[in-house]
């Protein structure tokens, strides 16, 4: 900067010196030449005088920001790998993170302002004043948040773990800020606001080691009960896969409309919950089969009126579906 002003010093001089030289009688050209040049060197002082006014400031100010930013990030940074060695939960360690970077940088941008002459005071004030309309607008949305806070810190359940909501069963594939993934076990992916999940009922399927199976099973009032309840006794007493403690449940429950229930409830690891049951059910039905045992299902018997006409084979049995359907 001296550099420059003296040599801008130097000019002038130098200006002065020809001005008295250009008052003579000169061709017109050098002379148009001549204030071209004067031109040139008073815009050349003018910005050196911006310079020297503004220059500082919008230095500081781009300091400012660049350094704040950069060690934004690092503070960041530090925060997850914090919460890692901690054995905090990974999405809980992500979600301080992004919050410490946003809340530093805010910061960071309110002081670089400050450093160009503008009033900060008057800038927070409408930046707390828009952020108020902005959350009106964004309920919503705000709403989604402080869900998946509560989400996060109370656990309810974990990456992992699977979970029935409102009817949508799936595994947890992440839970994000506004929304949480679940995984179906057919594949599919769902994606659900976090505020439905909280406003709702949370059952957690895989929270407890071991879980109970819950089958009902009838047979007919012919049939031999206490030889029907040996049969379900023993086949839920080989299976090695169920549990001995808690003790399985084999009881009858119900003198049902068409036969007699039984309730079939052994314990089973959460692992071993969908095979034990199926392997169950098909083994039920088989059993049943080579004992003889039957298995109620509804029947209907249909009665054909006719007033004075004989009806055909064709017309008995049109009637006769008409009213099956």
């Amino acid at each position: 900067m001296t550099t420059q002003y003296f040599i801008a010093e130097f000019s002038f001089s130098l200006l002065a010196q020809a001005d008295a030289v250009v008052a003579e009688p000169t061709a017109d050209f050098l002379q148009n030449a001549w204030l071209k040049l004067r031109d040139s060197v008073s815009s050349t002082d003018a910005a050196l005088n911006l310079l020297k006014t503004y220059g500082p400031p919008v230095i500081a100010a781009l300091l400012v920001f660049i350094v704040g930013r950069m060690m934004s990030r690092v503070l960041s940074a530090m925060i997850v790998r914090a919460t890692k060695k901690a054995r905090v939960d990974e999405t809980l360690g992500r979600f301080l993170g992004n919050l410490a970077y946003i809340i530093m940088l805010s910061a960071v941008c309110i002081t670089a302002l400050g450093q160009l002459g503008v009033n900060t005071t008057s800038l927070t004030a409408g930046l707390a004043a828009a952020g108020f309309a902005i959350g009106m607008a964004l309920q919503g949305s705000l709403g989604n948040v402080a869900s998946g806070v509560m989400l996060v810190f109370l656990k309810p359940f974990r990456v992992g773990d699977v979970i029935d909501v409102g009817g949508t069963i799936g595994k947890v594939v992440e839970v994000q800020i506004f929304n949480t993934i679940l995984l179906t076990p057919d594949n599919i992916r769902i994606i659900l606001p976090n505020s439905s999940i909280t406003g709702g009922t949370i059952r957690n399927l895989t929270a407890e080691p071991i879980r109970r199976i819950d089958l009902v099973v009838q047979c007919s009032y012919n049939d031999d009960l206490l030889a029907v309840k040996r049969f379900l006794e023993a086949l839920v007493a080989q299976d090695e896969r169920i549990l001995e403690e808690p003790k399985p449940m084999v009881v009858v429950s119900e003198l049902a409309e068409s036969g007699v229930n039984f309730f079939v409830r052994p314990w089973v690891s959460g692992t071993n919950f969908h095979a034990v049951r199926f392997d169950l059910t098909e083994k039920i039905k088989l059993g049943f089969d080579d004992r003889g045992f039957t298995i109620p299902f509804p029947s209907r018997d249909v009665f054909v009126h006719h007033l004075g006409q004989t009806l055909t084979e064709e017309e008995i049995g049109g009637a006769a579906a008409a009213a099956a359907a």
